[in-house]
C-alpha cells in the first residue's frame, strides 16, 4: 500500500485484464478510487465481479466520441482526476516491413498513439481541477530498442517518448507530471501470442523462442504485471513528486530484442 494514494481518483485504460488490471488492483489496494475502461465487455464484467468498487466503461480509446463520453462520466462522478494511466495498446502485426499492410499500420497507431492523445487531452482539464496530478503512458522496451517484425508497434512506442517529453514540458507549470513506463517481456497471454507468432515467422518452436527472449534479459526472467504496477503507482504517488518527462524501463535490463 502507498499511503499517499489513498483517495486518489485514477483512470486506467484497458484496465480489465493483464497489466491494466494489475495496475488497477495496486491503486485499489492503496485506497484509491479507480475507474477502468476496456473494449472487452466480458473482461470488464469479470473485473467488476472481483472488485465491486471498480468503476468501468466499455470504451475504445481510439474513438473520440467514446473517449469524450467516458470523461464526461468521470467529470460527473468525480469532478476532477488525480491520475491517468494510458495503458491501452495493441500488439499490431508480426510481419516483415514489405508485408505489413497500411490498415495494420493505421490500426496500431490509432490505438497506441491516438488513443493516448485523446485520453490525455480530455484528462488535462480534470487534472488541473485537482490542482495537478500524473499521467503515465505505458510504452515498451520496443520503444527504445526497436523490434524486428514489429514495425507499427515499435514506431508507436517510440512515439510515446516524444509525447511524454512534450506533455511534461507543457503541463509541468500546472503541476501535472508525465512519464512513460517501458515494460520488458511481460508474462501472460499476450506475450505468449507474440512468442507463437515470432516462432512461426522464424521457423522455430515456441519454447525455443521463449528461451531466446528470456536470454536477452540480464536478470533472466520475464517481467510480471505486478512489477509494472508497482512502478506506475510510485510515479503517481507523492513519493514520485519530482519525476517527470522520463521514460523508465521495468524490464530486468532487456539488452536487445532482435
Amino acid at each position: 500500500m502507498i499511503e499517499s494514494l489513498k483517495g486518489a481518483r485514477v483512470l486506467v485504460t484497458a484496465g480489465a485484464q493483464g497489466i491494466g488490471l494489475a495496475i488497477a488492483r495496486k491503486f485499489l489496494a492503496s485506497g484509491a478510487d479507480v475507474h477502468v475502461c476496456d473494449v472487452d465487455e466480458q473482461a470488464l464484467k469479470a473485473a467488476r465481479e472481483r472488485h465491486p468498487t471498480l468503476g468501468a466503461s466499455l470504451t475504445d480509446v481510439s474513438d473520440e466520441a467514446q473517449v469524450l463520453a467516458m470523461f464526461q462520466e468521470l467529470e460527473n462522478r468525480w469532478g476532477a482526476l488525480d491520475a491517468l494511466v494510458n495503458n491501452a495498446g495493441v500488439s499490431g502485426p508480426t510481419s516483415r516491413l514489405e508485408e505489413t499492410t497500411l490498415d495494420a499500420w493505421k490500426n496500431t497507431l490509432d490505438v497506441n498513439l491516438t488513443g493516448n492523445f485523446l485520453c490525455a487531452r480530455s484528462a488535462v482539464p480534470l487534472l488541473r481541477a485537482a490542482g495537478g496530478g500524473s499521467i503515465v503512458n505505458i510504452s515498451s522496451v520496443a520503444g527504445r530498442l526497436g523490434f524486428s517484425l514489429r514495425t507499427p508497434y515499435s514506431a508507436s512506442k517510440f512515439g510515446l517518448a516524444g509525447l511524454t517529453q512534450t506533455w511534461a514540458m507543457e503541463l509541468g507549470p500546472s503541476g501535472i507530471r508525465v512519464n512513460s513506463v517501458l515494460p520488458g517481456v511481460v508474462s501472460g497471454d499476450r506475450v505468449e501470442r507474440i512468442i507463437a507468432a515470432r516462432a512461426a515467422a522464424g521457423g522455430v518452436s515456441t519454447d525455443a523462442m521463449r528461451d531466446q527472449l528470456v536470454e536477452k534479459v540480464s536478470l533472466r526472467r520475464m517481467t510480471t504485471p505486478e512489477d509494472v504496477a508497482n512502478q506506475v503507482a510510485f510515479l503517481c504517488s507523492a513519493e514520485g513528486a519530482m519525476i517527470s518527462g522520463q521514460s523508465i524501463s521495468v524490464c530486468g535490463n532487456v539488452e536487445h530484442l532482435g
